[in-house]
């Protein structure tokens, strides 16, 4: 029988970390509680989480600035929390090393989902890799080939670009900003035009149906790729 997951929770509210300790216990997750971002990191010394569920508005360190740090020292998922109507906070948080987000109050359901997702998230590209092999995909990083359950098909570079991109991030919210940045370069991340277009033509070769199924849409934010099982 396999370990237990271990999850870290950082929030100040007594309330919400009653429930996510009760929750995320009964479904077999191991977990520890933080109040802060600093508590958050002595527990990290001893102990290794291996997923952060972490809120944004905290005293003394913000969800933003420990994501940052958790960042300069390890790739493990983080899920931040936050209320309604910060797009803004959001996005800065995704740009800060956040993988995903859940708006409060939240459904636990929906919260369960997010964490299995990020749990067997497809680990970093490694070094020298001349392939990606996610769900659904084959991405021959060489050739420029791509190919959807078997049948091939054929991209602009661009778009190969941006579907290989995506193909490394599974599961995870990832920002305009962030995706300009990694196709068209620093120069690019004012104009959201090029990516609305592209993501266009991209959707219009992979998907299986009219309504998206791989891309997904955060609206203001940025997409999400689901590569299926």
């Amino acid at each position: 029988m396999s370990e237990p997951r271990h999850i870290l929770v950082v929030d100040d509210e007594p309330q919400i970390t009653r429930v996510l300790r009760t929750t995320l216990s009964t479904h077999g997750y191991d977990l520890r509680v933080a109040n802060d971002g600093d508590a958050a990191l002595d527990v990290m010394k001893d102990w290794a989480p291996d997923l952060v569920i972490t809120d944004l508005s905290m005293p003394n360190m913000t969800g933003i600035e420990l994501c940052r740090k958790i960042r300069t020292q390890s790739q493990i998922p983080i899920i931040v929390l936050s209320v309604k109507g910060e797009e803004r906070t959001k996005i800065e948080a995704l740009d800060s090393g956040a993988d995903d987000y859940v708006t409060k109050p939240f459904n636990m359901n929906e919260l369960l989902a997010r964490v299995r997702a990020q749990l067997r998230r497809v680990p970093a590209l490694p070094k020298g890799a001349t392939s990606i092999e996610v769900g659904d995909f084959h991405i021959n990083l060489e050739a420029h080939s791509v190919a959807v359950r078997g049948r091939e098909v054929h991209l602009t570079p661009k778009e190969f670009e941006l579907l290989a991109y995506m193909a490394q991030h599974p599961g995870k919210v990832i920002t305009h900003r962030a995706l300009l940045n990694a196709v068209w370069g620093g120069q690019s991340v004012q104009q959201p035009e090029y990516l609305r277009v592209f993501i266009g033509q991209l959707r219009k070769k992979i998907e299986k149906e009219d309504s998206p199924h791989y891309i997904i849409t955060e609206p203001w934010i940025g997409y999400r790729f689901d590569p299926g099982e």
